[in-house]
């Protein structure tokens, strides 16, 4: 397999001392993303405030979002997590009618879970989609999918294993119930193709640590722009409103499109890294990051099945995104001696992740594998 990014490679300086292969978690820093920071920092520094320059900033992130998932900036909102993101638009639901269900999943995040189960107060009820072998098939969706369903909410790539869900399949499950979709796309944004015109998808959102190449403390929301108006979130701030320079304390009006989703005070410096990341992202193109990504997983699963270990990931490579996790009862403690040697991966549960980027080469792949073997053993 032949290394297609030396290049962009160098703007990862980490990689010189150690394996990062924890883009599940979060990702390499590259030098763009220090030098955002350090711009926001040094101009902090010296004009004491540029507030016009941090909000144009905080646009710019939004544009480069919605670049990357083909949809328009007004139809992105920027919220501090994707536990607030999620909790916004759930707040925007009205459960008082016969189409109150929330049906949500046993392989989403537990807060993605934690946030419709806090709707039950509002008369939500909440049904999950359960797993068979750490997959999802298709059919659970068309058999718990139905004409009480509201809101289907749903990973688009499973944060323990990385099992990647056929979004315009489920797009279409849903609103042939009358129901809307939301993904959680934080573990998929970056490294797998989303487009949100062509999968029909109603509410997207995605933090930018992970395969975005950011920083913790932002996220992202998409709104379909024919959906976002009809909305009225109870979760929400000056920055939701028409002219949040108007200081209205008496007036709640909605500003028009995903702008209403916002909040409070944008958090400045993650917007500053998140757009240096995405616009990475972009310029490099996840036409490009998939495939590689792809053939790093199927080495992954076959190499780690060789080495004795057991995939906890779908061994199918058109389900799963890089993430690709390997069973291990002492994952905590065996990913703290792995980091102790210079690899840097990811445990969650009974899981070890291997979560490769672009940056990331097939021999660092090999090198965790064998090391987790023996630790593992």
């Amino acid at each position: 397999m032949e290394f297609p990014f030396d290049k962009e490679r160098q703007y990862f300086p980490i990689l010189k001392n150690k394996i990062q292969l924890s883009s599940c978690s979060q990702s390499a820093m590259s030098l763009q993303v220090a030098a955002a920071m350090q711009e926001y920092t040094d101009g902090w520094l010296t004009e004491g405030m540029d507030w016009t320059g941090w909000v144009h900033r905080v646009e710019m992130a939004k544009q480069s979002f919605a670049t990357l998932i083909n949809a328009s900036p007004d139809e992105i909102a920027v919220l501090p997590s994707v536990s607030l993101a999620a909790s916004a638009v759930a707040s925007a639901l009205q459960f008082t009618t016969p189409r109150n269900k929330a049906v949500t999943t046993e392989m989403d995040f537990p807060s993605i879970g934690h946030v419709w189960l806090a709707q039950q107060s509002r008369g939500a009820q909440v049904a999950y989609v359960p797993s068979e072998n750490n997959e999802i098939p298709i059919e659970f969706y068309e058999r718990y999918v139905d004409e009480q369903t509201l809101i289907v909410s749903m990973s688009h790539a499973a944060y323990y294993n990385g099992l990647k869900q056929d979004l315009k399949q489920i797009s279409s499950i849903a609103h042939d119930k009358g129901a809307r979709l939301f993904v959680d796309a934080y573990q998929s944004a970056g490294c797998a193709a989303i487009d949100v015109k062509e999968m029909d998808v109603d509410f997207l959102t995605a933090g930018a640590q992970k395969y975005l190449l950011g920083i913790p403390g932002i996220a992202f929301l998409y709104v379909k722009k024919e959906l976002a108006d009809e909305l009225q979130p109870t979760i929400t701030g000056w920055f939701g409103r028409i002219d949040p320079f108007s200081f209205d304390v008496k007036s709640l009006d909605y500003a028009e499109g995903a702008r209403r989703f916002d909040t409070g005070t944008p958090p400045m410096i993650n917007a500053y890294a998140a757009n240096a990341a995405l616009e990475l992202i972009n310029q490099i193109g996840v036409h490009r990051i998939e495939p590689y990504l792809n053939e790093l997983s199927s080495f992954a699963v076959s190499y780690g099945q060789e080495k004795g270990l057991t995939v906890a990931s779908p061994l199918d490579i058109k389900r799963k995104a890089a993430n690709t996790a390997f069973h291990c009862p002492n994952a905590s403690l065996i990913e703290m001696k792995m980091r102790e040697r210079g690899v840097i991966v990811s445990a969650r549960n009974d899981v070890i992740r291997i979560a490769p980027h672009f940056y990331n080469k097939k021999e660092e792949v090999a090198l965790a594998i064998d090391m987790l073997r023996e630790l593992n053993s």
